[in-house]
């Protein structure tokens, strides 16, 4: 059975999938510059109480697959992470 997740007053299984390109996909997305990206995603999350199911940063995209509670609306979950 799926993990649900609670609040006081509503029990919720949402997922996003957001995806994010560089513009004109270039590859910036390096070294350093990626893992403070990563850093930055985790803590925006966590302070959210997003749950990040899976992520990944790559050269030119970053993925990112999470659970967010609903009283957050997707277009503030997308501006803020």
């Amino acid at each position: 059975m799926e993990k649900y997740r609670r609040t006081s007053h509503a029990v919720y299984d949402i997922k996003y999938h957001f995806v994010w390109i560089t513009k004109y996909r270039k590859t910036v997305l390096l070294g350093d510059m990626a893992t403070r990206l990563r850093d930055l995603i985790r803590e925006i999350c966590k302070s959210m109480d997003i749950e990040i199911i899976r992520g990944h940063v790559s050269k030119d995209h970053v993925h990112l697959f999470a659970s967010a509670p609903p009283y957050h609306p997707v277009s503030t979950v997308m501006k803020l992470v």
